[in-house]
């Protein structure tokens, strides 16, 4: 890091609900927001936004006529996005970059466009523009009438937090003093849930108080459960005194797979990404990690294995909220960030129902890890 960074804002939607407050409210009890979604003749468990969130995501929709034809995962980026600038008291004049990514894109849109195309044998006018990746960004700089430059990508699980690298580097540069960046999803749809259970890592539970069993060592079947929603977080250049927290470092690594899913044994890159985003600091000083654990047997214990490699002797304070909202794929790194400064913020450890961690006797350091199909690992270190 050539510099401090601060994080001046941030805002999401999620099933933990559309404020900090709400949200915040949310992790302090021990409640799950998951529950069963018909799927056609089948039903699976999902992670919804909260009833208020799709009230507002309605209005949203309504307000502008060519929102209308947008997809969920497009309507909520716009929605945190708006809010986030607002906190940070940005304005379209200062020109800052927008970095807003998604691991599926518009999956509701594309599966519909696609049935009407088979159906009809001809596609519908707006199937490519509202289904491009591309639209997120674009969308958000159009909502918000800026004119810096706009980034869209996909790195699977780890794509919100490769957006954070972007900003950083942009930031870095001297190109921008200031980015927006996050992730969005929306993939409760019959088909995105389809490819996960054909993988055989979604949660098959029939009666249990946790669908999804992340960071749960002792479980003995895959619990992945997908969720759904979006958060944006506005990055500035120094120490900003309205800084809800610092970026002290960053670290990125991919590692060598035997198949397009799998992660080595001991999570090789998630070794290299925490050890470079700690880098010169003793491990001690780390009071928690938010960890990517998506709920699978191979995935929680092949990045538990790689923390026990970079901690040895003493293990930091150990948490994900993929327990209470479930996996919300190229979102997911935004949402654990928001997490991990809810806790910095309110210095409270929110552990998960299933794991012996300890409190931390202070929070000032927090480590959040994601990792996406590929092994694409980044690690993010939060100070106040």
């Amino acid at each position: 890091m050539k510099q401090p960074i601060s994080i001046t804002a941030i805002s999401s939607i999620s099933p933990l609900g559309n404020s900090l407050e709400e949200t915040w409210s949310a992790y302090t009890n021990k409640q799950h927001y998951i529950t069963k979604k018909s799927l056609g003749d089948n039903s699976a468990f999902v992670a919804q936004i909260s009833e208020t969130g799709k009230k507002e995501i309605e209005l949203l929709k309504q307000s502008d006529n060519k929102y209308r034809s947008l997809d969920n995962s497009v309507l909520y980026a716009i929605y945190a996005s708006r809010v986030a600038v607002k906190n940070a008291q940005w304005n379209a004049n200062d020109n800052f970059g927008i970095n807003i990514g998604s691991s599926r894109g518009a999956t509701e849109l594309f599966e519909n466009y696609f049935e009407e195309f088979l159906q009809k044998e001809s596609a519908n006018t707006l199937s490519s523009p509202t289904t491009t990746l591309g639209n997120i960004s674009s969308w958000i700089a159009h909502d918000l009438q800026t004119k810096g430059p706009e980034i869209s990508h996909s790195i699977t699980c780890s794509t919100a937090l490769h957006a954070m690298l972007n900003g950083v580097a942009w930031i870095n540069s001297g190109m921008t003093d200031k980015f927006l960046v996050g992730g969005s999803e929306a993939p409760l749809t019959p088909f995105t849930i389809a490819q996960m259970q054909a993988l055989k890592i979604y949660s098959k539970e029939k009666e249990t108080d946790y669908p999804c069993k992340a960071l749960d060592f002792q479980k003995t079947k895959n619990t992945m459960v997908l969720g759904e929603g979006a958060s944006a977080m506005c990055l500035e250049v120094g120490n900003s005194p309205n800084a809800l927290a610092k970026i002290e470092n960053i670290g990125y690594a991919t590692e060598l797979l035997e198949h397009s899913v799998s992660l080595s044994t001991n999570a090789k890159c998630f070794q290299c990404s925490m050890a470079m985003a700690i880098k010169h600091l003793d491990p001690n000083e780390i009071d928690i990690i938010v960890t990517h654990t998506p709920g699978t047997l191979k995935g929680d214990i092949a990045e538990f294995n790689a923390i026990k490699k970079i901690f040895k002797g003493k293990i930091p304070s150990l948490t994900t909220n993929k327990w209470k909202i479930g996996h919300t794929l190229g979102a997911s790194g935004a949402l654990s960030i928001e997490f991990a400064i809810l806790m910095l913020q309110n210095q409270q450890f929110i552990p998960i129902p299933f794991d012996n961690s300890e409190s931390p006797k202070q929070i000032k350091k927090i480590l959040v890890n994601a990792v996406g199909f590929g092994g694409n690992a980044v690690s993010i270190l939060l100070s106040k």
